[in-house]
């Protein structure tokens, strides 16, 4: 009964990913696959308990939600090469380095000034100075916490990376900022959260397009650092009958060698562009995952403070990066 449950968890799973991918390269380009896996999960997740009971799901929704996302974020490292990476220049890693780190810590310190949960202040706080989706999930599976935490993280991230999204452009196109195309590629790269917010910010010129693509790029490669020091502190602040289990993210490593990987060895297109749209997929198979797990009282418990929380920071992407921006470009 447990074999065929984990089976129909899979065919589940399999349908509501093809439908989240297609939604999202016909009907939303705009919204990556990974966000609109987690939307159509969270609506079905009150038939969950009931689709439990009756075939088992639980073993393949966990298997998905862990196993298959660590191989997913390993593969994300097919989209990056070193040689794209340092055509920024130091001052372009200075500025990811520099965003990544001040987000971060002030998730921080912000989540305990509004005595959040500390969990949900990291993965707000990965989600908003990385990488959104992808970051959230990699940090959810070295925290291991629960589908609801990471969800509610999720829906503030995808909230104020659409709104990012619409905002740049109107104010570019306003002329209110004295910025050329190329500074705006970095600004956008460096203030907005996910890739496919970049995407479509930059849309406003190719040199904008191209250059935010690398800042953004940047700063989802300083996820491996900020994942093992993540895990390191969190060892070294718990409490000594619990230490001796240092918890070290190894998909990390084997996102950062997939990195290498492609950038010393010239691989066939059609090899790359595979494991791209395998990363894609087996990321996609996690959001559906979690989504159909929000505990949707909890998620509501942790609302009010998670928005603020999300939106002071969102407000520190777009500011902080304006003035590094200008200063240093």
């Amino acid at each position: 009964m447990k074999n065929i449950g984990f089976f129909y968890a899979f065919v589940l799973l399999s349908v509501l990913s093809a439908i989240s991918m297609f939604i999202s390269s016909t009907l939303t380009p705009f919204l990556s696959p990974l966000i609109i896996g987690i939307l159509l999960g969270s609506i079905l997740s009150p038939f969950y308990p009931k689709l439990n009971r009756v075939y088992h799901l639980q073993k393949g929704m966990d298997f998905s939600a862990k196993k298959l996302l660590r191989l997913g974020i390993v593969l994300y490292g097919s989209f990056i090469t070193l040689n794209e990476l340092t055509t920024l220049g130091f001052k372009g890693f200075l500025l990811a380095l520099i965003v990544v780190a001040v987000v971060f810590v002030s998730a921080i310190f912000i989540g305990r000034a509004l005595k959040l949960d500390r969990e949900i202040s990291l993965l707000v706080g990965i989600g908003s100075a990385v990488c959104g989706a992808a970051a959230i999930l990699a940090l959810e599976s070295t925290l291991k916490s629960s589908p609801s935490k990471s969800s509610v993280a999720l829906g503030f991230i995808v909230i104020f990376g659409l709104i990012g999204m619409v905002i740049l452009p109107v104010v570019y196109y306003s002329g209110l900022l004295p910025f050329s195309d190329y500074q705006w590629g970095i600004f956008i790269g460096g203030s907005l959260h996910e890739v496919a917010n970049v995407v479509g910010a930059a849309a406003i010129s190719p040199e904008s397009q191209s250059v935010a693509l690398l800042v953004k790029m940047t700063r989802v490669v300083l996820l491996v650092p900020l994942l093992l020091i993540i895990s390191y502190l969190i060892f070294a602040s718990s409490d000594s009958k619990q230490k001796g289990t240092l918890y070290i993210p190894y998909f990390a490593f084997g996102f950062l060698g997939v990195i290498l990987l492609n950038s010393f060895i010239d691989f066939p297109p059609f090899i790359v562009e595979s494991t791209q749209f395998a990363s894609k997929l087996l990321l996609v198979f996690a959001m559906v995952a979690l989504g159909l797990q929000i505990d949707w009282q909890k998620f509501i418990s942790f609302g009010a403070k998670t928005f603020i929380l999300a939106l002071v920071l969102f407000i520190i992407l777009l500011c902080g990066t304006y003035f590094l921006v200008y200063f240093m470009f």
